[in-house]
């Protein structure tokens, strides 16, 4: 069981409060445990086996089904070489099965990146909500299907992703498995790193020395919009944290010549970046394949794709044509089915994994935690967003976690980062405490009303 041990008084976003049922049947499934790093890039059928067979046996019928606006600002303006973002505008869904467990998932928008605005993404997910609502008791599989069939492609991709974390997150609670143990149970630790939007090379290395003394060693810098400022952020960064390990990402703001000559410029600072993301356009495609050749033989540098890879298709062409390194797995641009698939055709390919996100709170970012953390194929991971967001709806001081107290899990970083999603009385908590200076601070619980 599942459940929260403090005094929180929650708030929920929706009207349809009822406690969880304490008799709820308990499915055995195989879990199988696999070092996180040392096989990444060796396929395992069996990883996700419990999901799997969960989805060919459990028969699911939705009861109730439903979706509100996520309106939080963030603490600062978060900016991209493709748009700046002041406040999350997302779409929280939450389902409820038959049997009373409720899951919740969310649907993360950002401009430009997700094909949907948040009155599309509401609407879409309405249909969504209304369509479980009217099905029969079905296969699991077959309710992934369906979702599919109203929110195909990338087009829906983020609401799709939205609902099948809720409908996920349900029947994890149902059978009562955590979701990490759900998606493999390889690992229940993980090791992020932190990103440092496009600023002024005051304000980066500002950033910089905050991230550096809370522990992080790898820094990701959003670059692309401009290759001049670009290089002087990168410059003021250096000089002030010669230690510190670099991702750049573009987010798609180079062409290929610029993309190279920022590799150029670092060469000859002495710097070599463990990755380089998404350094083109994402239909430039003969552009890709030209950085990541010259990066990674001139410079010994990866190339990751992330815009380019919106689909299967886009991800077999990747592989077909050498075109990238890594690709970067998001939920929102693939859903969590699409995302799967596409996971397993990388892995038998031997192309690295990454994992990240848009802007989301803590709760679709605490959902690919457990994604990530069960599988154990991720070479790079990306949690940060939920420590963008000035209020943090989704949060509680302490879990209680199949019986057992999980306070933290460790960062090698470190970091320590609690990624346990769960719900409790119809509100949805996720704990976040960080190691600082050797003690550990826990956040302030809050709601969102």
């Amino acid at each position: 069981m599942l459940s929260s041990t403090t005094g929180f008084h929650p708030v929920s976003l929706f009207r349809h409060p009822k406690p969880l049922n304490p008799q709820k049947p308990v499915y055995k499934l195989r879990a199988v445990t696999k070092p996180t790093m040392e096989d990444a890039s060796k396929p395992d059928k069996d990883s996700i086996f419990g999901f799997k067979r969960l989805m060919e046996s459990m028969i699911v019928e939705v009861k109730r089904a439903e979706n509100r606006p996520l309106n939080v600002p963030l603490i600062a303006p978060f900016t991209i070489a493709s748009s700046r973002l002041d406040r999350v505008e997302n779409v929280a869904i939450r389902i409820e099965l038959s049997d009373g467990c409720v899951g919740w998932g969310e649907a993360p928008i950002l401009p430009f990146v997700t094909a949907e605005d948040q009155p599309t993404a509401m609407a879409k997910a309405k249909e969504a909500c209304e369509l479980l609502k009217s099905c029969p008791p079905l296969f699991l599989g077959s309710v992934f299907e369906t979702i599919a069939g109203v929110l195909p492609g990338h087009e829906f991709a983020s609401v799709r992703a939205g609902v099948e974390m809720a409908l996920i997150d349900a029947v994890a609670k149902s059978v009562g498995v955590p979701l990490w143990r759900l998606f493999g149970g390889a690992s229940d630790s993980l090791t992020t790193d932190i990103t440092i939007p496009i600023v002024s090379p005051a304000e980066a290395s500002e950033l910089a020395s905050k991230y550096c003394k809370q522990g992080f060693k790898t820094l990701k810098l959003k670059v692309g919009k401009n290759l001049k400022a670009d290089i002087e952020v990168l410059q003021s960064i250096r000089m002030a944290h010669p230690g510190c390990l670099f991702i750049l990402d573009a987010n798609e703001g180079y062409n290929s010549e610029e993309a190279i000559e920022v590799l150029q410029k670092l060469h000859e600072m002495g710097v070599t970046p463990i990755l380089f993301e998404q350094p083109v356009h994402r239909d430039d495609w003969e552009g890709l394949g030209k950085v990541t050749l010259v990066a990674k033989e001139k410079y010994g540098v990866s190339v990751a794709a992330d815009e380019s890879c919106r689909s299967l298709v886009d991800v077999k062409k990747i592989i077909k044509g050498n075109l990238a390194d890594v690709v970067n797995i998001k939920l929102a641009k693939l859903g969590v089915m699409g995302a799967l698939e596409i996971i397993q055709e990388v892995r038998t390919a031997g192309l690295d994994l990454m994992i990240g996100g848009m802007v989301e709170t803590r709760l679709a970012m605490g959902f690919a935690g457990h994604l990530a953390a069960g599988l154990g194929c991720f070479n790079y991971k990306m949690f940060y967003a939920g420590l963008l967001t000035w209020i943090r709806p989704f949060c509680c001081q302490k879990i209680l976690f199949m019986g057992a107290m999980k306070c933290l899990v460790p960062f090698t970083n470190s970091q320590v980062l609690l990624v346990t999603l769960v719900t409790f009385n119809e509100t949805i908590f996720c704990e976040m405490n960080i190691c600082l200076g050797g003690y550990f601070r826990n956040l302030n619980p809050c709601a969102f009303k």
